[in-house]
């Protein structure tokens, strides 16, 4: 076999040997066969270089150009001497609803402080709480933001912020306070460049210079003498806490206005102190709840004064807090505001002190009293005092009794009762036998609202409280139904005007809501419109009231709806209601909670809310005189009290106290002057009363709430 001859064209060739031995003969390296039947790839054309280099060199310069240009923007526009000193906070003036300047203020600053001559757990307080990688982070702490937005968006807890404190010392120093990505973007930009020209120390320094403690106070230095009246050099280690924290909310968390809040925010503190190491565990359990010394402050302005005070905190948010001077119109209204006032001075109080609150249904606070003489004492009894509500509270007994489907007209029993260990009384242990909630709730009956918890249980009470916006703590007791949980003049007053305005919880305010509220917070809110059984059923049971019950000293020409309130041994006198669009809440006490001899709800607290009404709407005191009956020797006792100690009625019209003392005829008359006029002969009536307030009651009992 001749294998020299070549394999012609028209035969199957093999493309590629199938062994080495034919890989020789054929006369092809060995080394390149490796058994497979395919032939190799044929190779490659050679590929263009890349020219990496030249967009290396293209984006370093980019990157040193915008570096450049960055500089020289924050070099005028942030420089680092300004993020020494503190913000200047704005000097704000709250305009009324009208626009006219009602009050103007301005803040506290502090002398700057150095955070490295402060005792080592003042720095450390606000390090635990605000930023606890501070000394190990260029600025921005992605782990903090990371976990601020996982617990944001996927968890029920509290809100948390990843904002770090060079982050805070920037927005504080340089920009406002809107919740923007370019405000974002700035802010971080800038903390950068605070830690790249200043040490930590220099930066906490400056932060702890400038931040804002609430109180219109900015800076460690002032806030430690406010609250504490002593330097910050000076302050205990629960003090360092309280302050700490703060710096999260301190409109909300001034503890001269949210003591208990300050308080549960300084726990918190300290657990995080010592969870750092800032402080032992032995340390942390010695710490016990700061005490404030607050001190006194300069001037403030004569208007305005407690609704002032009250609404600041939330007129400086707005404003923002770098603005030079703001201007910001409240809710108060000039008309209800000057009523109010006028009607404190004209009820000729003595050692007892007053507090008004007047709202629209919708929240709008209008008018504000928060004692007699603002100049006097500043502390406001209408939002800061806890008092006990008295037979108002009644309000959500039988809120509770209509939803478990009762109605005005129900009977229920006006006998004793015994509920285990407690026996309510009457008053002047009358009782009436069957009676509807109707005249019930108008005469004001202890007994009835008793059976009526009873019935519907506690904490059905309770849940109508809740739903109408009370936040106090209440019991899970029957007693609850005499009003002996304490609550505020404000929340209490927001109760009511929730009925007015057929919806809960109604939520004061002294500002526009439109503008405190974004799209996400009234996508949050919990506002439900109340049933109209139930609003029907509460408007019945309150005019009735007013009409032919315990209010009737708060009588006016149009459909007015209200309670009255007296605690034990006369210590507090309330009396809450509304018209078509104004709701107003009256108290009346003395400051240490002492007894106060025939002062009661239906009595002085009833015809300040009518004089507040007359004088702010459109309303008028009913053309004939309110005949009050006495029906002890102790009721003409406590009107002669109240006449003694200067407690005058100030009606259009005279008032007229008839009763009977000794079986003999008296007729007592107070004219509009406070001139006594005493009458004999049988007492006279312009009509007869009505049968289920006959003979009419004085609210409540001592002893009886």
């Amino acid at each position: 076999m001749n294998y020299d001859r070549p394999i012609s064209a028209d035969r199957d060739p093999l493309p590629y040997p199938h062994s080495r031995r034919e890989a020789r003969y054929r006369g092809m390296p060995v080394g390149d066969f490796d058994g497979y039947d395919t032939p190799p790839p044929p190779p490659e054309p050679p590929r263009k270089p890349r020219r990496w280099g030249r967009w290396i060199v293209r984006g370093l310069a980019a990157f040193l150009a915008l570096l450049i240009v960055s500089i020289a923007y924050l070099a005028i526009t942030a420089p680092l001497s300004q993020s020494l000193k503190p913000p200047a906070p704005p000097s704000i003036t709250l305009l009324s609803a009208e626009g006219t300047p009602i009050a103007k203020s301005g803040a506290v600053i502090g002398d700057p402080v150095d955070a490295t001559a402060l005792p080592d757990h003042v720095p450390g307080a606000f390090l635990a709480i605000e930023d606890r990688r501070f000394y190990g982070h260029l600025g921005i702490d992605p782990r903090g933001i990371l976990r601020a937005f996982w617990n944001n968006s996927f968890t029920d807890n509290s809100r948390q912020g990843g904002s770090t404190i060079t982050q805070q010392l920037a927005k504080n120093a340089f920009l406002d306070s809107d919740q923007t990505f370019t405000r974002k973007a700035r802010e971080a930009m800038i903390a950068l460049w605070l830690e790249a020209w200043l040490t930590k120390d220099e930066i906490l320094s400056r932060y702890l210079s400038a931040v804002y403690f609430g109180d219109n106070v900015y800076g460690l230095d002032a806030a430690a003498n406010h609250y504490f009246s002593r330097d910050p050099d000076d302050l205990t280690i629960g003090q360092a806490a309280m302050l700490a924290g703060l710096v999260k909310a301190p409109s909300r968390l001034a503890p001269t206005g949210n003591l208990s809040g300050a308080r549960a925010r300084q726990e918190l503190v300290v657990a995080a102190m010592a969870e750092t190491g800032v402080i032992t565990p032995a340390e942390a359990d010695d710490v016990s709840p700061a005490t404030l010394r607050v001190r006194a402050r300069g001037t403030r302005l004569p208007t305005g004064g407690y609704f002032a005070d009250w609404v600041m905190p939330a007129a400086r948010d707005r404003a923002g807090e770098i603005a030079t001077e703001q201007t910001v119109t409240t809710t108060l209204e000039t008309r209800v505001q000057r009523a109010a006032e006028a009607a404190v001075r004209r009820a000729g109080l003595r050692e007892a002190q007053v507090a008004i609150v007047a709202m629209r249904p919708d929240g709008r606070v209008v008018g504000m009293v928060g004692g007699k003489d603002y100049a006097k004492s500043p502390f406001n009894r209408a939002t800061q005092a806890r008092r006990q509500p008295g037979s108002t509270f009644k309000l959500f007994v039988y809120l509770a009794a209509l939803r478990d489907g009762m109605s005005p007209d129900t009977m229920i029993e006006d006998e004793p009762v015994t509920i285990g260990e407690w026996s309510p009384k009457n008053d002047g242990n009358r009782y009436r036998g069957e009676i509807t909630l109707r005249q019930a709730f108008a005469a004001s009956s202890n007994v009835a609202a008793a059976r009526l918890t009873q019935q519907v249980g506690p904490a059905a009470v309770i849940r109508a409280a809740r739903d109408l916006g009370l936040s106090t703590e209440i019991p899970n007791e029957a007693s609850i139904a005499l009003g002996t949980s304490s609550v505020s003049l404000l929340e209490l007053t927001a109760a009511y005007a929730a009925i007015a305005a057929g919806e809960a919880p109604v939520r004061p305010r002294g500002l526009d809501d439109a503008r405190e509220q974004n799209w996400l917070d009234r996508l949050r809110d919990d506002t439900s419109p109340l049933s109209r059984r139930e609003v029907e059923g509460m408007r019945s049971l309150l005019a009735a009231g007013i009409e032919r019950g315990t209010g009737r000293a708060a009588a006016l020409n149009v459909e007015a709806f209200g309670k009255t309130g007296t605690t034990q041994d006369y210590r507090d006198a309330l009396f809450v209601g509304f018209t078509e669009d104004l709701v107003v809440g009256v108290w009346l006490g003395n400051d240490d909670n002492s007894p106060n001899s025939g002062l009661a709800g239906g009595g002085v607290a009833a015809r300040i809310w009518r004089d507040v009404m007359v004088n702010a709407t459109d309303a008028s005191a009913p053309a004939r005189p309110a005949v009050v009956e006495a029906e002890s020797d102790e009721d003409i006792g406590n009107l002669s009290s109240n006449i003694l100690d200067g407690i005058l009625p100030q009606d259009p019209q005279a008032l007229e106290f008839e009763g009977d003392i000794g079986g003999m005829g008296l007729n007592l008359r107070l004219d509009r002057e406070g001139g006594i006029q005493l009458r004999g002969g049988e007492p006279r009536r312009d009509e007869p009363l009505p049968e289920e307030t006959e003979p009419r009651m004085r609210e409540d009992e001592p002893g009886a709430f």
